[in-house]
């Protein structure tokens, strides 16, 4: 853990300087780009033949449509149908910039524009080259700004399974960490149905299988959530382990850990001690988390973590960045 705080601490300080180098070279193709500490969707009708008629599979000609509003739907405003309306900047071209700040630490750019609040048009995501992207490996680090990608892998620790449809002739995984590419994740068939094993970063996904071209939530998982086109997602979380030590305070009796992740509950998660100190093992999804030791009652920050932030209430607390 030192050694990534130190990793973050070194970067931080030249943020100023990568800003100005990195992000400013990017390329502004595409449907979103970096400048400075924003990001900037921006839509132009002539990129697209046609959208989607809400709630269903009907396509509308871009040149049959008088458009006169345009917003930005996604992961990150729930795909709010109000969206963020974004701002017509020339004949074609219409803009919207966000802070990155803005973002929570999920943000895997999952997201459409919505013209008239009716029609859909959603971007390519082969446009956006991540090589390109996330040259900036603070705002990598510290915002986790990063389209999640998956490859197949026999030996992965996540197994997508779809029980049966023995007479389907091709099944498909596309979800969050794949920008819903329909071609990429063909499946494996096998005796009982069909498998796709892979390892994902710790995150938040939500997934569904293409059966022979029909799309179709995971029936075996109860996890789901209604997606902007009236049917369901299935979603998957992946977490990954990680130790938080306190050293030192041999003669504490108890020391508690406490954070956002368990709504800061002051007897809930008790450290052992050993022999350098107090030690606890959590499984913790990604993002970004505040935490405090509570030794004996008395709540302090973590001393072996420099990386602090100051709630609404004047408090300091330690953060964790989990990936």
């Amino acid at each position: 853990m030192r050694r990534r705080l130190a990793y973050i601490i070194f970067y931080s300080l030249i943020i100023v300087f990568v800003t100005c180098t990195d992000l400013l070279s990017q390329s502004k193709s595409g449907s979103y780009y970096f400048d400075g500490d924003e990001v900037v969707f921006e839509f132009d009708p002539r990129d697209y033949a046609k959208a989607t008629v809400d709630g269903t599979a009907k396509k509308m000609d871009f040149a049959d449509l008088e458009i006169y509003k345009v917003t930005v739907s996604g992961d990150f405003n729930k795909w709010s149908k109000k969206g963020w309306k974004m701002k017509k900047v020339s004949r074609f071209k219409y803009q919207l910039r966000k802070k990155i700040i803005d973002f929570d630490d999920r943000f895997t750019w999952e997201f459409k524009f919505l013209i008239n609040n009716k029609y859909w048009a959603e971007p390519n995501p082969k446009e956006h080259n991540t090589n390109k992207i996330f040259q900036n490996i603070f705002l990598e680090e510290v915002y986790n700004l990063k389209m999640h990608t998956i490859q197949p892998d026999t030996e992965g620790k996540v197994r997508f399974y779809l029980n049966g449809y023995s007479n389907a002739s091709r099944v498909i995984l596309a979800g969050s960490f794949n920008s819903w590419d329909e071609q990429f994740l063909e499946m494996n068939k096998i005796d009982d149905g069909w498998e796709l094993r892979a390892n994902l970063p710790p995150g938040y996904y939500e997934y569904k299988f293409i059966v022979d071209g029909s799309w179709m939530h995971d029936p075996a998982n109860p996890k789901k959530k209604k997606n902007e086109h009236n049917t369901f997602n299935s979603i998957l979380e992946v977490v990954s382990t990680v130790t938080f030590k306190l050293e030192g305070f041999p003669d504490a009796e108890k020391v508690i850990l406490a954070g956002s992740f368990n709504n800061w509950k002051e007897n809930e998660l008790q450290m052992r001690q050993d022999d350098d100190g107090w030690i606890i093992h959590l499984d913790m999804n990604a993002g970004k988390h505040w935490y405090k030791f509570i030794i004996d009652g008395k709540w302090m920050v973590d001393p072996a973590n420099p990386i602090r932030e100051k709630d609404g209430d004047g408090n300091t607390n330690s953060v964790l960045i989990v990936n």
